[in-house]
């Protein structure tokens, strides 16, 4: 370990945070192409709602959901230790990395396989397995759409912007007290942005929606995504209470 992070504990603490919010944004871009029905997984009935004129809507939500509240709550402790400009940084940063990684899917799909690959999972004793080609579903699962992609990346970005000056703004007003209005607050405005943006850009765009498909599944969405916001406040005052103490050590 070089040893100026042996000296100081703030440094150490910038790392450590911000690996875990690309990693958890990499992860969520990744996971993302699956979309799970939420009360179906936690043993429910799915929900029979109507918006916008859209009928039969439930929480069908895309897999990236579950990690997606964290990159908010990590830039929310960012911002209260290092600032608006740390958040912009990394949020350019993180773009960038998944941007490369997109693009390395894009080349890993392209290799072509060996002879042996695609059915190489096939075993003799399955009789009608569900994936034939492990290449095909290699490309379904990696290589998502250039719409999907650019509507993700923008709604990211603005998203990340827009709760990094919102928090700030909150703070100002609040100082030292409220953590979790600036919290929970800027996500809950960010997140409502974010979730019209990326269906607006890679659907509605990119692939003909209605608006009106747009603005009900954004909602459902939303609803989600504020509901978990709330849920993951007490995740804030607890990363406070430990950041706090760690940092103390330092200033002993």
């Amino acid at each position: 370990m070089p040893d100026f992070l042996h000296k100081d504990r703030s440094a150490k603490l910038f790392i450590i945070l911000s690996g875990l919010f690309i990693t958890i944004a990499l992860v969520s871009e990744v996971i993302g192409v699956k979309i799970f029905s939420l009360e179906k997984t936690l043993g429910l009935d799915p929900v029979d709602w109507s918006l916008f004129g859209m009928q039969h809507l439930s929480f069908n939500l895309t897999a990236g959901v579950l990690s997606w509240p964290l990159v908010f709550v990590l830039s929310d402790i960012i911002n209260e230790y290092f600032g608006i400009r740390a958040v912009r940084f990394l949020s350019i940063l993180t773009s960038i990395f998944i941007l490369f990684a997109f693009f390395a899917f894009s080349m890993a799909i392209g290799f072509v396989p060996a002879d042996f690959w695609p059915t190489s999972h096939l075993s003799s004793t399955e009789q009608n397995p569900s994936v034939q080609d492990l290449n095909k579903a290699y490309q379904l699962i990696l290589g998502q759409g250039n719409w999907i992609i650019i509507g993700s990346l923008v709604a990211f970005l603005v998203g990340q912007i827009l709760d990094a000056f919102v928090f700030q703004k909150i703070k100002v007003i609040t100082g030292s007290k409220h953590i979790w209005l600036r919290a929970t607050g800027s996500t809950m405005i960010s997140q409502w942005v974010d979730s019209y943006i990326v269906l607006f850009i890679a659907f509605y765009i990119g692939a003909g929606w209605p608006l009106t498909q747009v603005l009900a599944i954004g909602t459902m969405n939303y609803f989600y995504k504020a509901t978990s916001a709330i849920v993951l406040t007490p995740l804030i005052y607890l990363a406070h209470y430990w950041i706090d103490k760690y940092l103390k050590k330092s200033w002993d």
